[in-house]
């Protein structure tokens, strides 16, 4: 169930429009983007829209962060991808020639750099402003395409991006994608304890994940653990987004481990009102209002992010889109309409302050045209 949910308007997404082009017009004329002030450095303010804009994106050529990085290139940022072997530089030369993105070309560059390596990252870092921590990794050899071991590595890499953010001079700011379920799976949810919201302030329980062998689900909440506990210690500018199911145009040929991966325990979630999706585009907007909402100090903590709980419809839609059974996302029909009118969902999930970020983000661009 949902507990705060705006509708989306054409008149919200002209908004958002009108901002993306006050902002490429205002850079073009020397003068900032819809981003507040902090204090100037060197002549240079790079908390805000009107000093550095370049950034960095860990995993820019993955299903999300190329999405991510076409919104910040629509918002007048330059962009330099972190990529993790030679191969990748490949896609990003495909993506400059993608029609969407080639008019953008001059302003993407790439660089090669090993996510466990301390300088390697320094270096990549060096002269953005800050960086999008987008990346998750995948195991060939696991039977779900995400082991335990992975979890692992998420959360050292994870401590080597925000400790390098720390150690960069240019870098001021950080967002980090991490996932709802780092949020969401609690015992007391999962044996049906007591009614809850699940919100910023939730955090998954460590212990469940692991009996119950959901990897994917761990390696998101212990990077994000890590990912705090640096930055509250050195002084990083950090938010956190917590996504549901990635979903858009293409995405299980385009992104089908992580969203198997993320499926794993789903029928748990979808009988606890818990299984829910979002759009990459929607996503990529999301990542940048928190960007820009670092930098005028409007932005701060942990989001949760969703467009739509999954109904009976949606699962099977899910399920059709994926090429499983019904059955591997929730019951049969006719146990789960009993299951329902039995026991109707105990939890809430609330994006409310995200929603709130993103409807001051729009109102102050589109009075500023």
């Amino acid at each position: 169930m949902r507990i705060v949910r705006a509708t989306e308007t054409f008149s919200a997404e002209l908004k958002d429009f009108m901002c993306a082009a006050v902002q490429r017009r205002r850079d073009d004329d020397g003068f900032g983007g819809c981003g507040g002030g902090g204090k100037s450095r060197n002549a240079m303010d790079l908390d805000s829209d009107a000093g550095n804009r370049l950034v960095c994106v860990t995993g820019g050529v993955s299903y999300l962060g190329r999405a991510i990085v076409k919104r910040l290139l629509v918002h007048g940022y330059s962009v330099r991808i972190v990529v993790d072997c030679p191969e990748d530089k490949e896609k990003v030369s495909e993506m400059e020639a993608d029609a969407e993105t080639a008019s953008f070309g001059n302003r993407i560059t790439s660089v090669v750099s090993r996510l466990t390596e301390m300088e390697s990252l320094i270096k990549a870092f060096d002269g953005c402003a800050g960086v999008f921590h987008t990346t998750a990794f995948i195991d060939p050899a696991g039977i779900s395409g995400y082991s335990k071991s992975m979890a692992e590595l998420e959360a050292k890499v994870s401590e080597s991006v925000i400790e390098a953010c720390t150690r960069t001079a240019s870098v001021r700011k950080c967002v980090f994608t991490s996932s709802l379920l780092a949020c969401a799976l609690q015992n007391s949810s999962f044996n049906n304890l007591n009614h809850s919201v699940i919100n910023e302030e939730s955090w998954s329980d460590e212990q469940l994940c692991v009996d119950n062998k959901l990897w994917y689900a761990l390696g998101k909440l212990k990077a994000e653990k890590a990912a705090w506990r640096i930055a509250d210690s050195k002084g990083l500018k950090l938010a956190t987004i917590c996504p549901a199911l990635v979903t858009g145009p293409d995405f299980f040929n385009r992104n089908s481990t992580s969203t198997l991966a993320y499926l794993k325990g789903a029928k748990e979630m979808y009988s606890h009102g818990l299984l829910a999706t979002m759009d990459v585009n929607r996503l990529a907007k999301a990542h940048v209002c928190l960007w820009e909402g670092l930098g005028n100090k409007t932005a701060f903590g942990r989001y949760i992010c969703f467009d739509n709980i999954l109904s009976r419809d949606g699962a099977e839609k899910l399920a059709k889109d994926i090429g499983v059974q019904i059955e591997k996302i929730c019951d049969s029909s006719s146990d789960s309409d009993a299951e329902e009118e039995a026991s109707p969902s105990d939890l809430q999930i609330s994006d409310k302050k995200l929603l709130d970020l993103m409807s001051r983000t729009l109102r102050s661009c589109y009075h500023e045209s």
